[in-house]
């Protein structure tokens, strides 16, 4: 028996590919609390999020994009130089009849020209040191946080119960940028969104619809598996100080879009032209119009069938967005609308160019 299990160590065999989110990568919690596991076995931390309220902290979040932006630009100026001293190797080679050996050490080692590091780059480092390697600690509830809690006040920090790495069918567990990215949208419109009834689809941890309840009248979150809407529930529970001022309360619901043609996600064809189906069901339903916001982030893979990096499931979900806008059914009327990502940031994460933002306007006709 021990023989037969040290060869099952030695060959391990997975069953599905596991994923993590570049949230807790870059986290604005400098630690990760392991609170408890799942009912599966997985580990749920706990992390705090803190909102940019005041000036300060708006002005900090502008900050960060602006070391970043800044880091991008070096990195683009980088290879321009990096593209300069190739072309100079180049001269010099195609100048030298001795052809390679001209970029040969005394050695006859290769020289490799690089880019000298410049103190800028040395300074932005150190400045987004503090948010990158998240620490993950395994205390018990109680005491924990406490530092934080001096730190942080009630009105600015949402707390979330949260998993790291899943399988690729528990990934609503963890906290991705993309619902970041719709949160800043409720926070930057909140008059828009002030009083309404709110429907959200694949709602996972639950932080977005805690954001737009901080303003909406009722939130609707919905989502599949008892051990993920557990986990929602109990997020909605740790944020109800946030809720509480504005009367906005989140209802947590089942909906199962594998039932009845329902599915979930954008990077699976069939999944896409499910989830449209769904939009279309529920706005035809609906007695007025309603605007739907659709946050994502593109997923760059390299396919060996391309032998290149593509983005095939997002092509796949710009032509059926593009179908909805040109449909004529004579029932309804889709406005679609790319919002530029171009808003104040009031949570703390990496606003990369992959993530994008839609509103689809769906109007009856008459």
């Amino acid at each position: 028996m021990a023989d037969l299990a040290e060869e099952e160590m030695d060959n391990p065999t997975f069953s599905s590919d596991t994923v993590l989110s570049d949230v807790h990568l870059h986290c604005p919690s400098k630690r990760h609390l392991m609170v408890r596991l799942n009912a599966v076995g997985q580990p749920v931390f706990l992390s705090y999020f803190k909102l940019l309220w005041s000036t300060e902290d708006l002005a900090s979040g502008k900050h960060m994009r602006e070391i970043t932006t800044g880091r991008e630009q070096q990195s683009r100026s980088g290879d321009e130089l990096c593209d300069k001293d190739r072309s100079n190797v180049k001269e010099k080679g195609e100048l030298n009849s001795e052809g390679v050996e001209a970029l040969l050490d005394d050695d006859g080692d290769l020289e490799v020209v690089r880019r000298p590091r410049g103190a800028s780059d040395l300074q932005a480092e150190d400045l987004l040191r503090d948010i990158v390697c998240p620490v993950i600690l395994m205390k018990g509830k109680e005491d924990a946080f406490e530092d934080e809690e001096q730190e942080c006040t009630c009105s600015d920090v949402v707390k979330i119960e949260h998993t790291m790495a899943t399988p690729l069918e528990d990934v609503g567990k963890q906290v991705w940028r993309a619902a970041f990215l719709l949160a800043d949208h409720i926070l930057f419109q909140r008059d828009t969104f002030r009083g309404c009834s709110v429907l959200e689809l694949g709602g996972g941890t639950g932080i977005t619809s805690i954001i737009m309840a901080t303003v909406a009248k009722r939130v609707y979150c919905t989502d599949v598996g008892d051990d993920l809407l557990a986990m929602c529930e109990q997020n909605v529970a740790l944020n109800k100080h946030l809720m509480e001022p504005g009367g906005g309360e989140i209802k947590v619901k089942e909906l199962d879009w594998l039932k009845d043609e329902f599915c979930t996600v954008f990077y699976d064809d069939d999944l896409t032209d499910a989830l449209f189906r769904t939009l279309y069901r529920i706005t035809h339903n609906l007695r007025n119009s309603c605007t739907v916001y659709l946050a994502l982030e593109k997923r760059l893979n390299f396919t060996l069938r391309h032998m290149d990096i593509t983005c095939e499931a997002y092509s796949h979900f710009r032509n059926t967005l593009n179908d909805l806008e040109n449909l004529q059914d004579g029932k309804m009327k889709y406005t679609v609308e790319h919002i530029k990502a171009d808003f104040c940031q009031f949570l703390v994460y990496e606003r990369i160019e992959q993530l994008e933002l839609w509103k689809i306007m769906a109007e009856h006709l008459a």
